[in-house]
């Protein structure tokens, strides 16, 4: 019993610089990662406002700039394009008071070139007149004679005018009744002719460049019953 003692002393001597060595072991392991791991949570805060990267302050310096360029451009592009509205606006004024002076002008000289041939003939009809009533000829014949002359080329000039103007009489007779272009002023036994056809002009009907300005009056041939 007591050599056994003795023998478990004498183990415990020989274990104990081991145990020792294995407790100081221990600690030291268990400081080093604890230095480790504040190295590590240092290195994390550093990375989150370390010297590399600007702090949040510079960031909202840099977008307020941006948005204080970008809102100078878009008021510039505001006013180019304020000014360009303005002038179209101008521009537009400009050509509807010269549009509207066209017009008017148009109304008033429009039928300069019409008026200007129509003279013409106020010149042949006064020369008629004057030769009818200047008492150069005393024959009757000759005086009647003259004004035919005169009459027939005052409608020749007026025609030929007419022409020039787009202005045409209309030649109805034996063409088809058209409510469009005919009055009927009277009906006319149908001899010769085919009912609904205009036998006779009463009045001459008139087109300018196509459209009727005026009626002509015609007698419409129908059947007669005997």
């Amino acid at each position: 019993m007591a050599a056994a003692g003795r023998s478990a002393r004498a183990a415990g001597r020989c274990f104990s610089p081991l145990l020792q060595f294995s407790h100081h072991h221990l600690r030291y392991d268990r400081g080093l990662s604890f230095a480790f791991s504040t190295a590590a949570q240092q290195r994390s805060t550093g990375d989150d406002c370390g010297p590399e990267d600007p702090p949040d302050e510079p960031r909202h310096i840099v977008n307020e700039n941006r948005l204080e360029l970008k809102a100078t451009k878009l008021e510039e592009q505001v006013r180019v394009l304020t000014e360009r509205y303005q002038r179209a606006l101008t521009d537009s004024e400009n050509v509807r008071r010269r549009t509207q002076k066209f017009v008017e002008d148009a109304k008033i000289f429009g039928i300069q070139s019409f008026c200007r041939d129509l003279v013409e003939v106020a010149d042949i009809l006064e020369k008629t007149t004057e030769s009818t009533t200047s008492g150069e000829h005393d024959d009757p014949t000759l005086t009647l004679k003259k004004i035919c002359e005169g009459l027939s080329l005052i409608e020749s000039k007026l025609q030929s005018i007419f022409v020039k103007h787009g202005l045409q009489k209309m030649n109805p007779i034996g063409g088809k009744y058209d409510p469009y272009d005919h009055e009927i002023v009277c009906h006319v036994p149908a001899e010769e002719m085919q009912p609904g056809t205009v036998a006779l002009v009463t009045l001459d009907g008139y087109k300018l460049h196509g459209r009727t300005i005026r009626h002509a009056h015609v007698g419409v041939a129908v059947e007669s019953h005997e």
